[in-house]
């Protein structure tokens, strides 16, 4: 469903494409935009399921994380007038803390760097003053450092992963160029369809796993310059 969900999105904005850009002034064929962005990255993080429960975790146990603000850049190549292709550069961190099961509040992760790896393929539209886009992609959540939360280390853990995992993202927005040096602002809203592997163990036994959906909201807005 998430797959049909983002290929109809790619397609509807490729399918616009002939009306896009249209009474633009400004070839961008070959364009390079770079932005500049304060980005709020808000995950769900509940539990989707219990795998292994060794330390005897409440049944109704469950989870969120903590948002955050972060900065990141954004790279973006115009391959024509209206359609793009994006990435973007930035870390995320994060607590995992229960919400149901035990006292809320309870600490199990700690601290969780993320690497969201995003490419999106966009396209434009012209309505003068605002250019406004759609777009769908591709996501890979890397964990650069996960550390044990401090409701886990009573229970004897000693080790927390949480795994890396390939996603699905929906893109939208609006840029207002600032003048005609390429400068310009820009507002941005993303939501990712991605979960992970929560593990805790205690020396070399896997004590507990959990799957967790995070499919974060990632709001951002900031300037751009484009050359």
């Amino acid at each position: 469903m998430k797959l049909a969900l983002a290929t109809a999105c790619a397609a509807l904005a490729l399918a616009s494409s002939p009306a896009l850009a249209q009474g633009n002034d400004t070839d961008r064929e070959g364009d390079i935009q770079v932005k500049l962005l304060a980005t709020a990255v808000l995950p769900d993080g509940s539990i989707d399921s219990i795998n292994v429960n060794l330390a005897g975790l409440p049944a109704d146990l469950d989870t969120e994380a903590n948002d955050n603000v972060v900065p990141t850049v954004a790279v973006e190549y115009f391959v024509t007038d209206n359609f793009s292709i994006e990435t973007i550069a930035g870390l995320t961190q994060h607590d995992v803390d229960t919400v149901a099961g035990l006292p809320d509040g309870s600490e199990l992760v700690s601290d969780g760097l993320l690497l969201p790896a995003t490419v999106t393929g966009k396209g434009h539209f012209d309505l003068g003053g605002v250019k406004p886009y759609v777009g769908a992609g591709v996501a890979y959540f890397m964990w650069l450092d996960v550390e044990t939360g401090a409701a886990a280390v009573p229970l004897g853990v000693t080790r927390t992963e949480l795994s890396d995992e390939f996603g699905f993202v929906l893109q939208a927005g609006f840029d207002v160029p600032v003048g005609d040096s390429g400068l310009g602002v820009t507002f941005d809203a993303k939501r990712y369809f991605i979960g992970t592997t929560a593990q805790w163990f205690v020396g070399d036994t896997l004590a507990i796993e959990t799957e967790h959906d995070l499919d974060p909201w990632v709001l951002s807005a900031g300037v751009s310059y484009r050359f």
